[in-house]
Parts: C-alpha cells; structure tokens; sequence
C-alpha cells in the first residue's frame, strides 16, 4: 500500500483521511480524485498541498467518467482504492434522488471495474450505518445484520456495498467495507445536522430541530474514524465489513444543549420543526469488531461535539463564504415552509 487513490478526497471526512495517511506513512503517496461538487473543495486540502508537496497529488474529476478514473489509476500506479466519493445528505436526496444512484451507485460500479482491471487493486468502501436502518429497542446492529435503508441516501448506499461484496465473491477482488456512525469534526459541510446548528448558533439563528429531538444517534469526531479506516487498510480481513463509532449514543437534543453551551448560547435557539420524511429513529452500532483490530476512540460524542463547536468557532473564514452563497437557497428550500411545532 503506497500509491493509494482517495476519492471524494476534497469532501469532508476525504480530506481528514488524506491528512491522516500523509502524517502517519512518510512511505505513501496520495492522489485525491474529486469532482469538486458543492461539498467538495480545495479549499480542505489547502494545507495539505502546502505541507505534504510531491506525495500529494489532486485529479479533478467524476468517478462515473471511466476513462479519466483509469487513466488516472494508470498514471498514478495506484495500488490501494479508498471510495469516499459520494453524495451523502439525506435531505438532498429526498429532493432529488437521481444524483445518489448516479454517483453512490454507478460510480461505485465504475471504481470498481477499474481495480478489476488494473490487477485486482485493493479496494475499501466508505459506507454508513443508515444502510441498517431504524434499529428497534436496545440491540446494536452487527456486520451480518440484513439491510434495512429508509431514503434515497442510506438505498444508494446499501446498493454500492452489494456491489462490492459481490465484486469480491465473483472476481476475487480484495475489498473491505466500513460503516461508520454521524462523523462530525473540521470541514463537514454545513448541510449536516451539527455544522448546521453550531453555524446558525453562532450567527443567532434558530436550530431547526426534526421533531421532538429524540433520535438517537453516535456522534464520533472524524480523526477517530479515519484512524478505524488506516487500521482496517492494514489489519482488516478481506472481504469482511467493519461498523466504525463511539458505541454510544445520545438524543439530537443532547447533542444541541451541548453545543449551545460550549459556544455560550440560549437554549431559546431551539425550534421544534415538522419532522423529516421517513426520519430513522435510532442508529447504534456494535463496534466489537474494529476494537478487535487494535482500535479505539479518542473522543466521546460529547468530546467530538464539543471539538466542533470550537472548529467552526474558530474558522469563521471557512464556512462564512458557504453561508454567503448557494447554501442559502438550499436551506430556504429545506426548511424555509417547513412547520414550527410546539414543544410540548
């Protein structure tokens, strides 16, 4: 493993995991292959041309677009495939769903292919827990649990990882997949539930929260799941799939007093709105098996939570120029008619 091809490099937890390859292996190189869509920027990846030089190297381009993925893993001598790439929110896929099989699917399709192609490569997929769905009383999901997804998003998803399993079983290619809990951490798009609410914290807006706010979610900070994803490269059997998260979890509410204290905010902020169509409501994850592996978090959710707040807090510069621009039709088109409930 030393020419790896991250894609979807320049979006959220891409760009945290280039970071963490470049500071822990002076032997690997990078090539980051991203279209460079709303969520993914270069504007992450700043500082990581800026420190890391000749072992980081950026493709602009759609992982559906066949030639250019080969050429680039032609190019580069690409060795290892770690698939972030994908559209991910799941409230843009309610309003328009098209674009999650095309990339989430399709371009799963396509990578795949080219590390078939290019001598059976090895290949990771970035998967999520929403492929289990809504999970009922006290039990956690495991890795042999069937697939339950509930929106376009976490559909898309479920139908990239039977992909590659079944590119596995049938062409012998060595893939693992990963199913991490809510990632939160430096440089998620502001779409995303805690950006979202820490940003509109800081500038006194209400926090649109779904419902009563009892959903039950873990919230693990993303340096956490990128250090699971470096481990299972390295440690993971081949073929087998591996829940990545804190083994924890809290209500959207926890998480919202929480972030309002660490930035010094009123609880008055808080608004109750009519709730997201099919909104799942528990994820929790047995992560037994990637503890297995050597691993395990830094940070609790109210740790990762708190290190957030203080990120945005921090780093005004970064996602100012996202509220100022096309995120404001978005979250017009979101929450902009949604209904005000009452708390109570």
């Amino acid at each position: 493993m030393q020419n790896i091809l991250v894609t979807g490099g320049a979006g959220f937890i891409g760009c945290n995991f280039v970071r963490y390859l470049l500071e822990h292996s002076s032997r690997i190189e990078v090539s980051v292959y991203d279209k460079l869509t709303y969520a993914g920027r270069l504007e992450n990846l700043k500082d990581v041309s800026e420190r890391f030089g000749a072992r980081y190297h950026f493709v602009q381009g759609d992982i559906c677009d066949a030639a250019k993925v080969e050429d680039t893993v032609a190019a580069r001598n690409i060795d290892t495939i770690v698939n972030f790439a994908a559209e991910t929110h799941v409230d843009r896929s309610i309003l328009a769903p098209a674009a999650f099989v095309q990339t989430d699917v399709y371009g799963t399709y396509v990578l795949l292919e080219a590390a078939r192609k290019y001598g059976n490569l090895r290949f990771h997929q970035i998967s999520t827990d929403e492929v289990y769905g809504h999970i009922e009383g006290r039990r956690r999901s495991v890795e042999s649990d069937a697939l339950a997804p509930r929106s376009p998003y976490s559909a898309s998803k479920a139908s990239a990882d039977l992909f590659v399993s079944a590119y596995h079983i049938t062409y012998g290619l060595p893939v693992t997949i990963s199913r991490g809990a809510n990632n939160i951490g430096p440089f998620q798009y502001p779409e995303k539930v805690v950006p979202l609410f820490v940003t509109n914290a800081l500038e006194s807006i209400p926090l649109p929260v779904y419902g009563d706010g009892k959903q039950m979610r873990d919230y693990q900070f993303v340096a956490d799941h990128c250090a699971a994803i470096y481990l299972i490269l390295l440690r993971g059997r081949i073929g087998e799939l591996y829940n990545i998260g804190t083994g924890a979890e809290m209500t959207n509410l926890d998480m919202v007093e929480i972030l309002l204290e660490e930035l010094n905010r009123p609880r008055s902020l808080i608004q109750h709105v009519e709730d997201r169509l099919g909104h799942d409501r528990r994820y929790s994850l047995d992560v037994s098996k990637t503890l297995a592996l050597g691993w395990e978090p830094d940070y609790t959710p109210e740790e990762a939570i708190r290190a957030t707040a203080r990120w945005y807090r921090d780093n005004r510069w970064w996602w100012q120029p996202i509220r100022d621009g096309e995120f404001r039709e978005y979250y017009a088109s979101v929450y902009g008619d949604r209904k005000v409930l009452d708390p109570r």
